[in-house]
């Protein structure tokens, strides 16, 4: 199906993801994995509704300025923008756990430029529900002054949540870490978004974070965490999910763009001493 149109996008008038209350796609998705019932939110969370615990993945808080101090200059509202949204989501659901799945920090120091307002927000959303967070390749120590608690995994029940996911079959591994995206071709042209996978065993989150960019799902680099193309994606668009099975999605085109050449290798794709 490479190259074919999907039935409802190409009648999309201007963007194939975006709001325009098409057929069942909505907001949330409902999947099933590993035997649980989760909800797929176009913030970008994940919300298991039976044990109230709402996941996210890839905040990479102060990446701005993280990226300053090497003199490449970024708008520095990125972590006041993430966690903005982030308090909408959690304002939403209002769970009584929430699981950041690592990289929630861009740096070992980034905890240390947090500014007040921020730090304060931060303080407010753990009040009076579990946090925890996951250590992460560009966060492997847990972040000082900022409450919560600090694992480097965490089972609850037969779900498993770490920050990297494994390669080979791992069922109930809820992880973030390779920024998944998807492009698919609509209307006479291909458009690329963040996206939810998922094979209804494990499930790989999009990066949250404002600035961070996104990985082909078709891209080498995810070779042993599907088997093949069977498994499914949910396209994140404007306030609505699209899911398309992967035998639906189109490669990258070959280009200088970041998003379309982040990685070619595992190694490579944003595991220890990439900087992206």
């Amino acid at each position: 199906m490479r190259g074919q149109a999907i039935d409802g996008l190409s009648e999309l008038a201007t963007d194939p993801c975006k709001d325009q209350g098409v057929g069942d796609w909505a907001r949330a998705h409902r999947d099933e994995v590993a035997g649980h019932e989760l909800l797929f939110d176009a913030s970008g969370v994940v919300v298991w509704p039976n044990e109230s615990i709402l996941i996210v993945a890839d905040l990479h808080l102060e990446k701005g300025s993280s990226h300053a101090e090497r003199r490449i200059f970024l708008p520095p509202y990125d972590t006041a923008a993430t966690l903005a949204a982030l308090t909408k989501a959690i304002q939403y659901y209002a769970p009584k756990t929430v699981i950041c799945l690592g990289d929630s920090f861009h740096d070992r120091r980034a905890a240390t430029r947090i500014a007040d307002g921020d730090r304060e927000t931060i303080f407010r959303l753990q009040a009076g529900r579990n946090w925890f967070w996951v250590s992460g390749n560009h966060d492997p120590e847990a972040p000082t002054g900022l409450g919560g608690d600090s694992c480097d995994e965490l089972g609850i029940g037969n779900l498993i949540f770490r920050h990297e996911p494994t390669a080979g079959p791992t069922p109930g591994e809820i992880a973030g870490h390779l920024h998944p995206a998807a492009r698919i071709r609509g209307r006479g042209r291909s458009v690329r978004r963040r996206c939810f996978a998922s094979d209804g065993t494990r499930l790989v989150l999009p990066a949250f974070g404002a600035f961070t960019g996104g990985l082909n799902v078709l891209d080498p680099a995810w070779s042993g965490i599907f088997s093949g193309r069977r498994f499914t994606t949910c396209l994140i668009g404007e306030n609505r999910l699209f899911p398309i099975p992967a035998r639906a999605l189109l490669r990258d085109r070959l280009s200088g763009d970041f998003r379309m050449n982040k990685s070619r290798t595992r190694s490579e794709a944003g595991i220890p001493g990439s900087s992206d």
